[in-house]
């Protein structure tokens, strides 16, 4: 993962940045405690669906704006105290989660 940002939560670790040489929009939330990982949380978002989010394809736009949404998407499951490996993929039908560790087949962005 490209190192974006680093920030705490609730005693965790939270590292967040790009898939490094991903050919889909992958943005990582990689949750940690006492430097264990414990969780990944991602962002996908399928290639058709990035100009719904901004006037274009530019990933650090897309960043901007929906980074503090993303946030609390993750501060939303730590407080559950969920941590599994999740999806988060936006769809031009609105967005679903999926969890990486029962799916059978390894799943990729379209």
């Amino acid at each position: 993962m490209v190192t974006g940002k680093m920030w705490s939560y609730k005693n965790l670790q939270i590292n967040e940045g790009f898939k490094p040489e991903s050919k889909h929009f992958q943005y990582f939330f990689t949750v940690s405690e006492k430097g264990k990982k414990k969780c990944n949380y991602c962002i996908w978002i399928d290639d058709e669906n990035l100009t719904q989010l901004t006037n274009s394809n530019e990933i650090e736009g897309i960043v901007s704006l929906k980074r503090e949404e993303w946030s609390k998407w993750v501060q939303t499951k730590i407080d559950e105290g969920d941590f599994r490996n999740l999806v988060l993929k936006l769809e031009n039908k609105g967005q679903k989660e999926i969890d990486l560790d029962k799916l059978e087949e390894k799943l990729k962005p379209e």
